[in-house]
């Protein structure tokens, strides 16, 4: 049976897929759409429908277990026990099936500017994964989904990463190696040491801070640098996180067109500018030499400071990789964001940003009012581990021989089938590709539905440009999660479609 859940939006909201399964299998029970005696499917085929582990699933289940929605009958399955006239029972329901808040007045609270400046996120959680997806998500295992995905679970060496995580468990903390934020200084000693092999970065460590994630990096910077009123320069299309943590600072965003070099220069009138130089996202451009050398001035000339979004140029396929903007900065004015979501498990949540010395401490001081005790100490410390076991080395290796002829697969066949439907942009980067539609807006929403009961999906590009402003309907097309098959059994299903539509 196909599940119809929640779940992409609990995940938006709660970022823990173990939090985000448990909450959607909840709301259908209790909304009644998975009525008593329902059969849930075993937690394997759970996991597999939702991409998830199997263990993710296991602590779903035993989670409502534990609440009495379901029972676990050995050898025959887990069922829904879960009456609509039991809602009385329920301290947030009452017997009609209104939750108990809707019968209680909502006080009037008085809150800050910068939270009444807090917008809704929707159908993201970090980075970019889920971008593009529904509120629900129909568990169907037929669907190839060309997402932009923050992580390839399937490519993650878990059995290794299992084993240096019990052995960092059983070890004794050691807060010598602590920093007052918490993180773990062998973990920023071989970040910085990855930066110099991989990026021609020479970074020192302790100007280099570890985050829960590069979006908590982003956040703070925002906090610590923008006040309201201030112009902040953010490319147009840009990831919308970005903008979010700019608005609730009271930001005033000033918007710089990208073009297939990445960036437009402009002599902008602000102090502050987000770019993404070694691979634009979403467009995938790579910022010319020339316009490097602009943006260090305009910093320079300005007194600005570049925040410089490193997101996924560790994969890179046919070129060596681009020279960061920090590797060029020599007045100290790029702070560079990192983050290990691509390469890693996304759940992870490990992040790292370098900062120019005169900000380093201040960033600190910040950060610890949101983490005045360490966290995530153990993954630091199994991080550092793997990378210095170089187990994240051989990781990274098998990732992009196995990703790169995956993106081989898209291009040639996208190329042979969709060159009417969408004009691909290449790429020596990155796990997505970035298509501009050559048709009529119309069209490409007539497009995207009928693809969608075909069972393929992708992410929709003209969420990522800010006030409504669009060069017209765009595409994102992950592959690295899809398997060679899949991505050549997506391309058919969209040419189907479109011959179905349009004849060609």
């Amino acid at each position: 049976m196909d599940v119809i859940l929640a779940y992409n939006r609990y995940l938006g909201e709660h970022g823990r897929k173990t939090e985000a399964l448990y909450r959607s299998l909840r709301e259908g029970i209790v909304n009644g759409e998975l009525t008593a005696g329902t059969k849930l499917p075993p937690s394997r085929k759970l996991a597999e429908l939702c991409d998830v582990s199997r263990g993710v699933a296991t602590q779903a289940y035993d989670m409502l277990y534990a609440e009495g929605f379901v029972r676990m009958e050995g050898g025959s399955g887990t069922f829904v026990c879960y009456h609509p006239a039991e809602l009385g029972t329920h301290a947030e329901h009452t017997a009609t099936g209104t939750t108990a808040a809707q019968d209680c007045r909502s006080a009037d609270i008085a809150v800050s500017e910068w939270a009444m400046r807090l917008e809704p996120v929707q159908g993201s959680h970090v980075g970019v994964a889920n971008a593009g997806y529904q509120d629900t998500l129909i568990l169907e295992a037929d669907v190839i989904d060309y997402e932009v995905t923050s992580s390839v679970p399937e490519l993650f060496p878990a059995e290794e990463w299992k084993k240096v995580m019990y052995a960092e468990m059983r070890e004794t903390i050691r807060p010598q190696h602590e920093q007052p934020t918490g993180e773990y200084r062998p973990l920023s000693e071989a970040i910085a040491r990855e930066l110099a092999r991989e990026r021609g970065i020479h970074a020192d460590a302790s100007q280099l801070i570890i985050t829960n994630g590069s979006m908590q990096a982003i956040a703070l910077l925002a906090m610590l640098l923008v006040s309201p009123g201030d112009g902040v320069v953010l490319e147009n299309p840009t990831y919308p996180g970005i903008a979010r943590a700019v608005q609730a600072a009271g930001g005033r965003i000033i918007t710089a067109d990208v073009d297939e070099r990445g960036i437009v220069p402009a002599d902008w009138q602000a102090k502050l500018l987000f770019v993404t130089p070694t691979r634009q996202f979403p467009t995938g451009a790579v910022l010319s030499a020339e316009r490097r050398k602009e943006l260090l001035e305009w910093a320079n000339r300005r007194g600005a400071v570049i925040i410089e979004d490193d997101y996924d140029s560790t994969f890179r396929w046919r070129v060596r990789p681009v020279e960061p903007l920090k590797a060029l900065d020599r007045e100290d004015r790029v702070i560079y964001v990192g983050t290990f979501s691509k390469t890693m498990l996304g759940e992870l949540r490990i992040g790292y940003t370098l900062l120019p010395k005169a900000l380093t401490e201040l960033f600190r001081r910040a950060k610890m009012l949101f983490e005045p005790m360490p966290s995530g100490l153990i993954e630091q410390r199994a991080l550092a581990a793997f990378i210095a076991g170089g187990g994240y080395e051989r990781h990274l290796r098998r990732m992009r021989r196995i990703c790169g002829r995956r993106l081989n697969d898209l291009r040639e066949a996208a190329g042979s089938k969709l060159g009417k439907l969408f004009q691909f942009v290449d790429t020596d980067a990155g796990l997505h590709m970035y298509a501009k539609w050559l048709g009529e807006p119309a069209d490409y929403e007539r497009l995207k539905a009928v693809c969608s009961e075909a069972g393929v999906r992708w992410s929709d590009g003209k969420r990522y440009w800010l006030n409504g402003k669009s060069e017209g309907e765009c595409a994102l097309f992950g592959f690295a999660h899809l398997t060679e098959s899949q991505i050549e059994e997506g391309v058919s299903r969209i040419e189907t479609a479109a011959l179905k539509l349009f004849g060609y």
